[in-house]
């Protein structure tokens, strides 16, 4: 079969969080072939979860993921993304291909026993798609030994293994806190409630949270994405205003902190100036935290396949919806190579290297024959 070609089409076809109608239809198709146990939809998103029984054993959990990025494709490709102003520019092409590679590798070469479930998943970019799956219940009926999935990782040598145990990734979480007034005149500002200077304070608050020694357990990333006070109405004095953030910590307990934190010290200060405030969390990424024994059965198998292993000594800050699945299963999240030379995720040029597809799919069938 040709992966390489499959790789390419589910590039063309690439769809946003929560839009996979095509990626799924395209998946299922290829994954007929293979003549999984039975393959599952879920009652929201577009993920599918296909399972190789194989009789007695332990049951393992594969996943990955398939949905694209809002992210315009500069780079002339044959197989340039069809859908303007979207494109897999974070490689979950890759990914879904890798799972694929598996399905074929677990049809040819069956398992003694065990259970095998591979679940392409959608909605990671927004950090969804890990909880519909969830809520959904489905898992419940499976008694998950171990949970598994890579991401590939620009910057780091083609076809390299990459891990660590405990937090792997950030947890993240973003967050608007909408400030409403009053409007008057322009003539007249005193006459309005304006949320110039509550949004000043709550700007300051949030960004003081800020500690980028990594090494430290306070580790805190807060981020300014948008303030905004009131709007292009030149008669009008402000009465509204945004403010948006992100927030990234090492630990989920401490995320937990910050945001008690924000919501306390934020409402208090648009109290302060007679505004409403309400504040949503939005896009949360749980971190990625690696269970020991799961990071040693990676670190086995990457020897078995005679890769390059190295152990990262702290966490990427970006989040990973897969780390919601780590609070519930023992299993752990690990990085795949994918060229020195190749752009950063999200990047309009970067492009996942067919050449990782085989290394991927080798060392999850390592994992799942050893479990």
């Amino acid at each position: 079969m040709d992966y390489r070609e499959i790789r390419h089409q589910l590039h063309r076809i690439a769809e946003p969080s929560n839009e996979e109608i095509q990626t799924s239809a395209f998946i299922r198709q290829h994954l007929e072939r293979f003549q999984p146990t039975r393959i599952i939809t879920f009652p929201k998103g577009h993920h599918l979860l296909a399972e190789y029984d194989f009789g007695g054993g332990k049951t393992v959990l594969v996943r990955g993921d398939m949905d694209a990025v809002r992210v315009n494709e500069t780079v002339e490709l044959p197989y340039k993304s069809e859908h303007e102003g979207v494109s897999h520019k974070c490689g979950h092409d890759g990914h879904s291909t890798i799972l694929l590679r598996l399905a074929e590798m677990l049809h040819e070469k069956p398992l003694q026993e065990g259970r095998v479930l591979l679940l392409f998943q959608g909605a990671e970019e927004t950090g969804e798609g890990a909880r519909q799956i969830l809520d959904s219940g489905i898992l419940e009926a499976y008694s998950i030994d171990r949970a598994y999935a890579l991401h590939n990782i620009p910057g780091e040598e083609l076809g390299t293994i990459i891990c660590k145990p405990g937090s792997f990734t950030c947890s993240v979480v973003s967050c608007d806190i909408v400030l409403t007034g009053k409007t008057a005149h322009a003539a007249e500002p005193w006459n309005a409630v304006s949320p110039f200077v509550a949004a000043q304070r709550i700007t300051d608050i949030v960004l003081s949270l800020n500690q980028r020694d990594v090494q430290r357990e306070d580790f805190c990333v807060s981020t300014l994405i948008e303030f905004r006070v009131g709007s292009q109405a030149y008669g009008v004095a402000a009465g509204d205003g945004v403010l948006r953030f992100t927030i990234r910590t090492r630990e989920d307990a401490h995320l937990q902190q910050i945001i008690f934190e924000i919501e306390t010290k934020a409402k208090a200060e648009a109290a302060t100036e007679k505004l409403q405030c309400e504040i949503r969390w939005l896009e949360y990424f749980a971190a990625s935290n690696n269970a020991e024994e799961a990071v040693k059965a990676i670190k086995e198998c990457a020897d078995n396949l005679y890769l390059t292993y190295q152990e990262k000594p702290i966490p990427f800050f970006w989040g990973e919806d897969f780390g919601l699945f780590t609070q519930h299963y023992p299993g752990a999240l690990f990085g795949l190579g994918s060229g020195t030379a190749q752009p950063p995720l999200h990047h309009p040029d970067f492009d996942f290297p067919d050449g990782i597809v085989e290394v991927g799919a080798g060392m999850f069938y390592g994992l799942v024959e050893k479990a």
